[in-house]
């Protein structure tokens, strides 16, 4: 099998431990449909939609059933501040690529403070740079180039909650040379049309009808943004 394959192939509910569909998170559409009709993945995913739709709950869950800590890093980190996660990631079965690397790492924006911290208690074998002691958006895309490398699948959720607009591209930038380069895979929630704009991502719209592909300039999120700009005192005059 060649290394350039994306090395998860597809996330369905695994049948030896089926989650209850009358029981949270199995009741918001997007989660009942991945465990009803399972999900195929290529080599970038981009989940967009409301808040309290299901997209974090979605990526969380395929980074921790990967191994992934649940407040970022990679399956050897073991930070925890509050543990809040569903047990979605419990009734999840991984079809991995037979071959491919099991490395990853998963970046969320809510909790990058003790993330940030944990990485100053628990350093590792070569210097890092001092987190806390940067901007925020510095930190997070810092911290995304420089463990986002080589092979692997990596996870980000709302990553534009820490980043500029020069920051989004920047980040765009280092996750397309990611993928270029074959062998990786990104899974991502957004709500930033410029993220989602991600070469050759499936996009896919999560709401209360469930999860469905989107084109990008056919998104919610884009076409609301491209009006808004357009004209924002039709938007305001009615707050």
């Amino acid at each position: 099998m060649a290394f350039e394959t994306p090395p998860l192939r597809r996330v369905e509910e695994d049948p030896q431990h089926p989650l209850d569909r009358d029981v949270w998170p199995a009741t918001l559409p997007p989660v009942t449909q991945l465990l009803t009709d399972g999900l195929d993945l290529g080599a970038a995913t981009v989940f967009v939609g409301e808040n309290g739709a299901g997209k974090s709950t979605l990526v969380e869950a395929i980074a921790l059933a990967w191994g992934l800590s649940p407040e970022g890093g990679s399956t050897g980190a073991r930070n925890s501040t509050r543990p809040s996660e569903s047990a979605l990631h419990d009734h999840l079965r991984l079809v991995r690529t037979g071959g491919a690397t099991r490395h990853g790492y998963f970046l969320r924006a809510e909790t990058m403070h003790g993330f940030f911290t944990y990485l100053e208690q628990n350093p590792g074998s070569r210097p890092e740079p001092r987190f806390h002691e940067i901007s925020h958006g510095e930190s997070f895309l810092e911290l995304a180039i420089d463990r986002f490398r080589g092979r692997g699948l990596w996870v980000l959720d709302e990553p534009e909650s820490a980043l500029s607009f020069s920051g989004c591209l920047a980040l765009l930038g280092h996750l397309k040379d990611l993928l270029a380069a074959g062998g990786s895979q990104v899974i991502m929630s957004t709500h930033s049309p410029l993220l989602a704009a991600l070469p050759g991502a499936r996009i896919l719209e999560v709401g209360d009808w469930g999860l469905r592909e989107t084109a990008w300039r056919d998104l919610d999120l884009v076409t609301n943004w491209a009006s808004f700009l357009d004209a924002p005192e039709r938007y305001l005059r009615h707050l």
